[in-house]
């Protein structure tokens, strides 16, 4: 990606990969759309992402990983621990590696999780 692409679109976004990233990408997003049909895609910070109460998720694709981001908070290291191990993490990313295949029940599982913490958290602030 260069720095002088701007993205209005997320099959925009994918656009820019090559085909075999492309389809990856697809299946990363059609699990995300199916996994929370009420999602709203938009590109945020130059990358495809999704909301729903709050921003759901961001994914994109790199040299060796395909990444997904969630914006805190977020419980989903800690609940996911386990399914999550395989996998290198930093403070708010997960990386799936190009070289084996994309983990769609586990993607669609986070997703899930995540919808329903994002609700959660607007029921408290509507609270307060």
């Amino acid at each position: 990606m260069s720095s002088e692409n701007k993205f209005q679109t997320v099959p925009e976004y994918i656009s820019t990969f090559p085909k075999d990233v492309q389809d990856n990408l697809e299946t990363i997003r059609r699990t995300i759309k199916e996994a929370v049909p009420e999602a709203e895609e938009v590109i945020s910070y130059q990358l495809p992402a999704f909301k729903f109460h709050g921003m759901l998720i961001y994914f994109s694709a790199y040299k060796d990983h395909y990444s997904l981001s969630f914006p805190p908070p977020f419980t989903i290291f800690d609940v996911f621990k386990e399914d999550l191990s395989p996998y290198e993490k930093s403070k708010t990313t997960i990386k799936f590696s190009k070289d084996k295949s994309i983990p769609i029940e586990l993607i669609s599982a986070l997703v899930k999780y995540r919808a329903k913490e994002n609700l959660e958290i607007q029921e408290k602030k509507k609270k307060k």
